[in-house]
């Protein structure tokens, strides 16, 4: 979809702004359904860095989530998003990819999705049988 949706960016726009991760969201996106809990990506990029440095091999990874310096607006420019800055990606916690009638990880991923590569969603979570 090279087009995001409007809605689906002001949904994402508004989280930002609220700095809320409590919005389910599943997004369709070329190979696979992915459910999870949308986030602001100050907070996604704070879990990633938790993560990242607490693995001996990962640790130096953990600085390019970490926030950027006060006044540094980050090396790609997307530091501290604004309000009026419109989301260019979601940013889901807890996230499955839905596979068959299980979802990948078990214990929920953190996966950063374009919005241009959406092709459909939807609001609300999505369960699955592990059965």
């Amino acid at each position: 979809m090279s087009n995001p949706d409007g809605l689906l960016v002001d949904i994402a726009a508004m989280v930002e702004s609220e700095h809320s991760n409590q919005m389910p969201l599943a997004v369709v996106v070329p190979g696979a359904v992915i459910a999870g809990r949308l986030a602001p990506q100050g907070l996604w990029n704070e879990r990633v860095a938790e993560v990242l440095a607490g693995s001996e091999h990962l640790k130096p990874f953990a600085a390019l989530f970490a926030p950027p310096a006060a006044g540094d607006g980050g090396a790609d420019g997307e530091g501290a998003t604004t309000p009026a800055v419109r989301p260019t990606h979601l940013h889901l916690h807890v996230a499955r990819i839905l596979q068959g009638s299980c979802g990948l990880p078990h214990t929920g991923g953190m996966y950063r999705i374009a919005t241009a590569d959406i092709s459909s969603w939807t609001v609300g979570d999505l369960s699955y049988s592990d059965q």
